[in-house]
């Protein structure tokens, strides 16, 4: 038997029964809340048709059917009794005819010097045939046979005398037993499935709202706009849906706010930048005013990448983009710069993406491994639910334990593979942060051709 996973923070000292009881439902409950809501209505609904059921046929319809049982052989008793303290005439023999059919309805016949039937096996799960045979030997006392399934509907007794006479009582089978199970039962099924094609019905309106909410929420944590989201449900629900507006307008007025502040920020250090490259391009050229260009040139390369790192991709929309032209257009670019990139793609896959942001993404992590590496290669699958972009290189690769470093703003490793002079240490970062604005992730790990894997994983 697998030990049950620890998901969460407890010690092995505070794992109670309660805890395991939990972990052991959260293990094979399903994982839905529609269904699991089904299994909280559903569960108690059997639970107390079965406990009604079993009250039912278990007790009152024993009894029912005891107390039948004993009038029916009650009845026959008295039949038998006035036969055998009458004098046996054929008068006497017509009056407990009449006695037995007109006036108990037992379904009366009788057969001289006959003998009984062969015993027959006693039906399965029978509860009428013994207790049938045992009131009959407590209050007859005569040879019987007794057949409660060779007549649908009928019990067969026959019980003979001391001076041969069979005396066939062929009587319906409700004097003998409650027939209102099967009535019971149909009604309880019936029922039962009224109220769960109610409570299903309220369920799945109930349980829309919360769907719809975590699914705004879900579009909006990947970059997509939810305009037509509203407010729906119980109080609850509506209260967190309306929570959820709040924040998402807040979010957005945040966006709005830096990205009109970095515009304009970016908008005075480019004219200072510009003026600095016009004042130096008119003084006369000699290797100091070179150094300077450069410098200024290196200046517009970390502004430009300090700016994409702080945008992100927050302004930009969500469209169905061609991932196979997106790619093929970063490949193009490398090798124009001398840089091959093999590239595998399907023939076309159209995803929904920030396009900029994404070639961006894309670019950043190719031009990184073109950069170290003598071979590049690029693949793009859809798996139907992910879109997975894999760059493959032969370079020297990074150590695992160092993988979460290159992540961070900044951090260069001491290792050939980052010292990318004129860098500004943010292009890892970059393509982490617009991965993550698209729902997604980043992960790196070793390639088959002997350098770095990286592997962007976005939800479609």
């Amino acid at each position: 038997m697998s030990a049950i996973p620890n998901r969460d923070n407890t010690s092995p000292d505070q794992r109670t029964l309660w805890w395991s009881f939990n972990r052991l439902l959260e293990c094979y409950l399903p994982e839905r809340l529609y269904a699991r809501s089904l299994i909280i209505v559903i569960a108690p609904m059997l639970l107390l048709q079965g406990l009604m059921g079993w009250i039912f046929i278990d007790r009152h319809y024993e009894q029912v059917t005891k107390s039948l049982l004993r009038t029916f052989v009650r009845e026959v008793s008295l039949v038998m009794d006035t036969w055998e303290q009458s004098s046996h005439t054929e008068q006497d023999l017509a009056r407990v005819l009449t006695l037995a059919n007109d006036g108990l309805a037992l379904g009366l016949t009788v057969e001289r010097g006959a003998e009984l039937p062969p015993p027959i096996v006693q039906p399965y799960l029978s509860y009428v045939h013994p207790k049938l045979v045992k009131y009959l030997a407590e209050g007859v006392g005569m040879p019987q046979w007794v057949d409660t399934v060779g007549h649908t509907g009928y019990v067969d007794v026959r019980l003979r005398t001391a001076d041969g006479f069979v005396f066939r009582f062929l009587t319906d089978m409700d004097r003998a037993h409650a027939s209102s199970r099967q009535i019971f039962l149909a009604w309880m099924l019936g029922g039962s499935i009224v109220l769960l094609t109610i409570a299903v019905i309220f369920l799945r309106n109930q349980i829309r709202p919360i769907v719809r909410l975590a699914d705004a929420a879900q579009s909006f944590g990947m970059g997509r706009d939810v305009p037509d989201f509203r407010p729906s449900g119980a109080a609850e629900v509506q209260a967190a849906a309306n929570a959820f507006i709040k924040m998402k307008r807040r979010i957005e007025r945040h966006v709005e706010q830096r990205t009109a502040m970095l515009a304009g920020v970016s908008h005075d250090l480019r004219t200072i930048l510009t003026r600095f490259k016009l004042e130096l391009a008119l003084l006369e050229q000699n290797s100091t005013v070179k150094a300077l260009q450069d410098d200024v040139s290196e200046m517009q390369r970390m502004l430009e990448g300090y700016m994409a790192f702080v945008k992100g991709a927050e302004s930009e929309i969500t469209r169905p983009t061609d991932v196979v032209d997106l790619l093929g257009s970063i490949s193009d670019d490398l090798s124009r710069s001398g840089q091959p990139v093999s590239l595998s793609t399907p023939r076309k896959l159209i995803v929904p993406l920030k396009a900029d942001a994404f070639k961006r993404c894309v670019a950043n992590l190719a031009q990184n491994s073109a950069r170290f590496a003598g071979h590049v290669e690029i693949t793009a699958v859809h798996d139907g639910s992910y879109l997975r972009v894999v760059v493959d290189d032969d370079g020297p690769g990074i150590p695992p334990e160092s993988y979460s470093e290159v992540f961070k703003p900044f951090v260069r490793l001491d290792n050939a593979r980052n010292q990318d002079s004129g860098g500004t240490g943010l292009g890892m970062a970059i393509a982490r942060d617009i991965a993550q604005s698209h729902g997604g992730d980043i992960t790196l790990s070793q390639s088959l051709l002997g350098g770095l894997r990286v592997e962007i994983r976005i939800p479609t």
